[in-house]
């Protein structure tokens, strides 16, 4: 990180280290962007034929079922169990080894999904009545049915995040980032050739095709790595034991969050009616948009990180990641700030067709409001999360967790009762991921009393004041614009975000460099070559 009062050349190692980083960084980010463009164009044509009506909210309340499944079981914690102990093996060139190790897993974790999907679609129809209790029999029993189908995906998934952990730990992110468009493309072909004769069960199908075509574009690229399958299962060997060993930890947080999602997305949103389950997972689909950062950033710089804990690399430790969450808060700040500020527009352009009225632009923009209060601290979460996962250490992510999920459920319970409704449900995740975020950087300071985080406080600082007067004339000047622009239809409301973030990222940038955030010169040298 770049010192205060420090010269240049002392910062220019950490910046010329995560330039190199930024590469890798650059891949994975265009894909997750591509992805999220992607996810944004199967949204627009799935709002088209369903809008935000019950059997949209069926289908999300269905693939919340699996996807819970695989990101507690998989997901979420195969990178953060299973990349540092493959990275040992392979920075001791034990090549062998490391391949048994990756065969051995994904057959245990390939049959956990297997057998766990398959109990649970054949009591999808009991589940379903806590699922979503809100709602009556026949929209219970609708969720139920796509459930079936859709839990094929999870034992797929499994098999493929393995492939992406395996690419990523040999800094191939291409392969690994183009993976979740050729799911995205299924669901969009789905929905484009099946919806009219299969309704919204095409988009289920879709989904299943889509998770063999995630797993298929990948193979090819692990065999060439040398990648080897054994039909084995081996819980003693000592590599098995130690993924196991920080999977175990991980798999509690991830499995509390999740269950906290749905609980508040799904469970208690039923009781708010089908549209709040929509409004809700639509919000969410465009917050995903600019929390792709701070996620190609963490993908990017996480082999890395547990290289340099592994050598014992203090300071490479620091800096890294230091430098890397500035750069995200230099990003995802102002980007919450601009969603607060041209939330209706935003939504209008990207959603405002066929059955999504103006009525479900009006919901989804007021939930997406309060989700980006939290976007600064969920991708912090993304960041520092990935600090302790390098050292090993996947127990101490695991209970700021659990802390944010006690905050979420109490504020969620207490929100949803006032005039907030649903919106209150987005505002309580929001607090959470901020409570969360906090509750890392405090065991940072137990844990790591060395590194020095304390000089976070004055860049994010400058951050936040930088985007707030940023956000003030956007507001006014979309204000301005929106009636001389919205006849216009699309063509006006993409006139109209055009100019205000063009307006934005201008005085963003120009307070930003009155502020003196090292941000700037930074980003420029990152760019630049």
């Amino acid at each position: 990180m770049v010192a205060q009062g420090a010269t240049v050349p002392a910062a220019a190692p950490g910046t010329d280290r995560l330039r190199k980083i930024a590469g890798g960084a650059l891949v994975v980010l265009t894909g997750f962007l591509l992805s999220r463009l992607l996810g944004a164009v199967r949204n627009i044509v799935i709002a088209a034929h369903f809008g935000a009506g019950p059997e949209y909210g069926a289908y999300v309340a269905a693939i919340a079922l699996p996807d819970l499944v695989f990101q507690v079981l998989v997901g979420g914690a195969v990178g953060a169990a299973f990349i540092p102990v493959f990275k040992r093996y392979h920075a001791t060139r034990r090549d062998d080894e490391a391949w048994y190790v990756t065969s051995s897993v994904i057959n245990i974790f390939f049959l956990i999904a297997l057998v766990t999907s398959g109990l649970l679609a054949i009591f999808a129809r009991q589940i379903m009545d806590v699922w979503v209790a809100g709602q009556d029999a026949e929209f219970r029993q609708t969720v139920a049915s796509l459930t079936r189908v859709l839990l094929v995906t999870p034992a797929i998934f499994a098999v493929s995040t393995f492939c992406s952990s395996v690419l990523n730990s040999y800094n191939r992110f291409a392969i690994a980032a183009m993976a979740p468009l050729m799911y995205n493309l299924a669901i969009i072909a789905a929905a484009l050739g099946l919806s009219d004769s299969l309704g919204i069960y095409g988009l289920a199908l879709g989904a299943v095709i889509g998770a063999f075509l995630h797993f298929l574009i990948q193979l090819p690229f692990c065999l060439k790595l040398g990648m080897r399958w054994d039909p084995i299962l081996d819980f003693k060997h000592p590599g098995v034991r130690d993924v196991v060993r920080l999977f175990a930890p991980r798999v509690v947080g991830l499995g509390v969050v999740q269950v906290n999602q749905v609980f508040s997305a799904i469970v208690l949103a039923s009781f708010l009616g089908a549209v709040s389950i929509g409004f809700l997972n639509y919000a969410w689909q465009l917050i995903m948009l600019p929390l792709a950062l701070a996620m190609a950033v963490g993908t990017a710089v996480f082999p890395t990180l547990s290289e340099e804990s592994a050598l014992e690399n203090r300071s490479g430790f620091e800096q890294l990641f230091l430098l890397s969450l500035r750069m995200i808060l230099f990003l995802t700040i102002p980007a919450s700030i601009g969603l607060i500020a041209l939330g209706e527009p935003i939504i209008r352009l990207v959603f405002e067709h066929g059955q999504f009225d103006d009525a479900s632009t009006v919901g989804v923009a007021s939930a997406m409001v309060f989700y980006a209060l939290g976007l600064a601290g969920l991708a912090t979460v993304e960041i520092v999360d990935r600090v302790f996962y390098a050292r090993q250490d996947t127990r101490t992510p695991v209970i700021a967790a659990v802390l944010g999920v006690g905050v979420n459920v109490t504020l969620s319970l207490i929100l949803m009762r006032t005039g907030l409704t649903f919106r209150g449900l987005a505002l309580a995740n929001s607090l959470a991921a901020l409570t969360e975020a906090g509750a890392l950087f405090l065991f940072l300071r137990m844990h790591m009393p060395g590194l020095r985080i304390g000089r976070l406080r004055r860049p994010a600082l400058r951050i936040l004041a930088a985007s707030l007067v940023m956000g003030l004339p956007v507001a006014w000047l979309a204000a301005q614009l929106d009636p001389l622009l919205r006849p216009y239809g699309t063509p006006g409301e993409a006139l109209l975000l055009l100019i205000c973030v063009g307006f934005g990222a201008l005085v963003y940038g120009v307070v930003s460099v009155a502020f003196r955030s090292e941000e700037v010169s930074t980003l420029w040298r990152l760019v630049r070559r």
